[in-house]
């Protein structure tokens, strides 16, 4: 990791920003503690790549009080964002005093119209030809952005030679999978949820991946929760394993693994530690008190004992296990 450029960029496509509240105990007294920050998946993104060093762009439609106060604190935490016209930005506000985060209120961003979605769509494509790597993420509240916005952005990067990492779920994923981009990111529940892959066995997972990989993409990440991520290529299939650690917060470390591989690649690194310190960042991510967020030289320390492991190497070790 030492010699790799530090001199990385990268690009967000954050096409629904949240402003989220959250309530918690306070230590030693009967009040609360109150913390505003930006979330939403593009945002968790960007906030893990720039903790790793890179100088990450945010475009996303910044709208109303709530997208006018997380694009401030965006940009007080180092982040350049660039703000399409659009509706207001949603928010949320969750309770964490209890054993686990409730909903207190919800405000849905607005649906863009097709003006606010030709200004995203200009807005990301050229500023991503200023940087190394472009991350295309999703709307999973109201789905606003159209499946084909991604497969006409993914075209045209790639066609000017821009490296995409794509994180996108259901009809979005669909689209994108047919496209010459660098990664494509995917949970495994995700691919079961929406009749993508048969079930969870890692066999399934691997026949759709590799499916996928033949259709365009140059590689496909399978998150699999707590289990090793699938890595699948044209060249085979790599099990990702991180040292076990304790679970905090769960939420957020898909979104750091996307980030940690953005920015690898961004950085020069091959594939393989790309994936590494995307994983190594997913899991250090869910030990920690907030999403997106995690310490450079600790994720870059621990991504040295992440193993990369060739899926037929093990299956052969494990038969002459069975054999003996």
């Amino acid at each position: 990791m030492a010699n790799a450029d530090d001199h990385a960029s990268v690009c967000v496509l954050a096409p629904e920003p949240l402003l989220t509240v959250e309530i918690e105990s306070s230590n030693g007294t009967d009040g609360a503690e109150i913390h505003v920050h930006p979330g939403g998946q593009g945002l968790w993104v960007a906030h893990m790549a720039c903790s790793l060093g890179a100088r990450v762009v945010v475009c996303g439609p910044f709208g109303g009080e709530p997208g006018a106060v997380a694009a401030h604190l965006l940009r007080d935490a180092g982040l350049d964002v660039r703000a399409a016209s659009g509706p207001a930005s949603g928010a949320v506000v969750e309770d964490r005093r209890g054993d686990g985060p409730t909903s207190v209120a919800v405000m849905h961003p607005e649906r863009p119209d097709r003006h606010s979605l030709d200004d995203l769509y200009g807005m990301t494509l050229v500023t991503a030809l200023e940087t190394d790597v472009c991350v295309l993420t999703g709307t999973h509240l109201t789905g606003s952005v159209p499946p084909d916005f991604y497969a006409r952005l993914t075209r045209d990067l790639a066609a000017a030679g821009r490296t995409v990492v794509a994180d996108l779920s259901g009809d979005a994923f669909e689209e994108v999978a047919g496209e010459p981009i660098a990664v494509l990111k995917v949970s495994h529940e995700e691919l079961v949820e929406h009749g993508v892959a048969a079930d969870d066995s890692l066999a399934a997972l691997r026949r759709v991946a590799k499916k996928v990989v033949a259709q365009g993409p140059g590689a496909v990440v399978v998150s699999r929760a707590g289990e090793p991520a699938l890595l699948v290529t044209p060249d085979g299939a790599r099990l990702v394993e991180t040292p076990d650690v304790t679970t905090l917060e769960h939420r957020g470390a898909g979104d750091s693994m996307t980030a940690g591989i953005a920015v690898g690649l961004a950085r020069g690194l091959d594939l393989p530690d790309a994936v590494r310190l995307g994983a190594a960042a997913g899991a250090l991510n869910v030990t920690r008190h907030g999403l997106g967020t995690g310490r450079r030289e600790q994720i870059e320390v621990f991504a040295r004992r992440v193993a990369v492991t060739d899926l037929g190497r093990r299956d052969d070790r494990r038969r002459k296990d069975e054999e003996e």
